[in-house]
C-alpha cells in the first residue's frame, strides 16, 4: 500500500484489525489495568491517524503504538489525579515511562498476548468469567455479542466482565505465563475456553442459525495464535480438531438454513484445504506424546474427514477412540457419542442399550441431543411410539430454530 496521507486511514484500520489486541496486551503489562490499557490503545490509534500522515509511518508501527498509548495513559492519569499520593504517582510514572526496549519488539508483544490469554483464563476465575474475559479482552467481541452467544442479557454479561476484572485486581492475579510446573493445568483451562467458544459457534445453543461463524472463526484464530506461541501437542490437537469440524460448514445446512446430518452431507462441499491442514496437525499431535483428549477427538474427526462416503467410515476405530477418550476424560456426552458410534458399528440395538443406561442414571436427561439420538435408533428398530416420545422430548428441550424444524420434520415422517 502506498505510504501517502490518503492511505493512512486504511493502513491504520488494517493494523487495528490485525494487531490491536497485541498492542492492548502489552499496554496491560505496562499499565497494569485493563480499562486504562483499553483507553490507551484507542488513544494510540487515534494519534496514529492524526500524526502518521504528517510525520510519516514509523519503522515499527506496533512499537510506536505501544509507546504512544503508554504516554497517553500517563497524561490521562495526571489529568484525572487518580493517585492517592504524589509518591505513588511519581513511582508509577517512573515505571511506565522508563525505556523498555523489550516491550517494543515483536517477540515481547507476542509474549504479552500469551500473558493476556493465561490471565483471562486463570483458574481463580469461574469458567463463565474466563470465557467472558477471553472473548471480550482477547477476541475483542462486543459485550452484546458475547451475551447473545451465551443466552444472557448484555447488562448481565457486562457485570460478569466487571467482576472478573475486579477479581484479577483484588486477588493480584499476575499478568504472566505460568511456571513450567504449572503449565499443564493452566493450559487445560485455556483450551477449555477456546473449545467452548468454538462449540458455541459451530453449533449454537439457540437462535435462528445452526452456526455462528464469528465465534468459531475467533476460536480458530485464538488457537492459531496459541499454537505459534506455545506449540504443545494438545494445542496442536485442538487446532486440528476445530479445522476438521469447520471444514464441513458449507455442507451442514441447506439453502433454506435447514440442518443436514453428517451422513447426508455433500462431501464435495467440504473444504479440502482445511481438511489437509487438520490432518497434518492431528498426525503431528499424535507423534509427540500419548494423545490427550483434544488429540483423540481430532483423530475421530480425521476418520470422518477421510471417509469419501458415509459407508466408508471406520466406525470400529471411532468406537475404540471414544473408549480411550472416555478413560482419560469421563463424561456423559462422550459416553453418548461412543454409544452412537457403537450403534453405527454393531447396530441400533447395541447403541440404544448404551443410551438408555445413560438416561436411566439421570445423566443428560435435559440434553436434547441425547433424546434425538435415542429417537433415531428407536425409529430404525421400528419402535415408532418410543421414537415419537423421544423426538417430542428433544423438541421441548431444543432452543435452536433449525433444530426444532428438523425434529418437527422427523415427527411428521413418523406420522406418515
Amino acid at each position: 500500500m502506498p505510504n501517502t496521507p490518503e492511505h493512512i486511514p486504511q493502513l491504520v484500520g488494517e493494523i487495528y484489525r490485525a494487531r490491536s489486541r497485541s498492542v492492548f496486551a502489552t499496554l496491560i503489562r505496562l499499565l497494569k489495568d485493563f480499562d486504562l490499557a483499553e483507553d490507551a490503545m484507542h488513544d494510540a490509534f487515534k494519534a496514529a491517524l492524526e500524526q502518521w500522515g504528517e510525520k510519516g509511518i514509523p519503522s515499527n508501527p506496533l512499537a510506536w503504538l505501544v509507546s504512544a498509548g503508554r504516554f497517553k495513559a500517563i497524561d490521562r492519569i495526571r489529568r484525572e489525579s487518580k493517585f492517592d499520593s504524589l509518591e505513588e504517582q511519581r513511582n508509577w510514572q517512573t515505571e511506565a515511562a522508563s525505556p523498555d526496549a523489550s516491550g517494543l519488539i515483536d517477540k515481547a508483544i507476542e509474549d504479552d498476548m500469551l500473558r493476556l490469554i493465561f490471565t483471562c483464563c486463570h483458574p481463580a476465575l469461574s469458567l463463565d468469567a474466563r470465557t467472558a474475559m477471553t472473548m471480550r479482552e482477547v477476541c475483542d467481541l462486543t459485550t452484546e455479542a458475547i451475551a447473545s452467544a451465551f443466552l444472557v442479557t448484555a447488562s448481565t454479561m457486562a457485570q460478569r466482565i466487571v467482576r472478573a476484572k475486579a477479581k484479577i485486581r483484588e486477588a493480584k492475579i499476575p499478568f504472566e505465563v505460568p511456571m513450567e510446573h504449572e503449565l499443564p493445568d493452566r493450559l487445560a483451562a485455556v483450551l477449555q475456553v477456546i473449545y467452548l467458544v468454538f462449540n458455541e459457534g459451530y453449533y449454537t445453543s439457540s437462535g435462528e442459525s445452526v452456526t455462528r461463524v464469528d465465534l468459531s472463526s475467533e476460536a480458530i484464530r485464538l488457537a492459531r495464535l496459541l499454537h505459534v506461541l506455545l506449540p504443545d501437542s494438545e494445542v496442536t490437537g485442538l487446532l486440528g480438531l476445530m479445522l476438521l469440524h469447520e471444514s464441513r460448514r458449507p455442507a451442514r445446512t441447506s439453502s433454506k438454513g435447514n440442518i443436514i446430518l453428517l451422513e447426508d452431507q455433500d462431501r464435495s462441499l467440504w473444504d479440502r484445504y482445511m481438511i489437509e491442514e487438520g490432518l497434518t496437525l492431528v498426525k503431528r499431535a499424535f507423534s509427540s506424546k500419548p494423545p490427550g483428549p483434544y488429540t483423540l477427538q481430532a483423530a475421530i474427526a480425521a476418520l470422518h474427514a477421510e471417509a469419501a462416503r458415509p459407508e466408508a467410515t471406520d466406525w470400529a476405530q471411532i468406537t475404540s477412540l471414544y473408549s480411550r477418550l472416555l478413560r482419560i476424560n469421563p463424561s456423559p456426552v462422550i459416553e453418548l457419542n461412543r454409544a452412537i458410534a457403537i450403534a453405527m458399528h454393531k447396530g441400533p440395538e447395541a447403541g440404544l442399550q448404551q443410551i438408555d443406561a445413560i438416561l436411566e442414571r439421570g445423566d443428560l436427561d435435559d440434553y436434547h441431543l441425547a433424546h434425538s439420538a435415542r429417537a433415531e435408533l428407536c425409529r430404525k428398530l421400528g419402535r415408532t411410539n418410543q421414537a415419537r416420545a423421544s423426538w417430542e422430548r428433544a423438541l421441548a428441550l431444543s432452543q435452536q430454530d433449525p433444530e426444532r424444524r428438523f425434529i418437527q420434520r422427523k415427527l411428521s415422517e413418523l406420522g406418515s
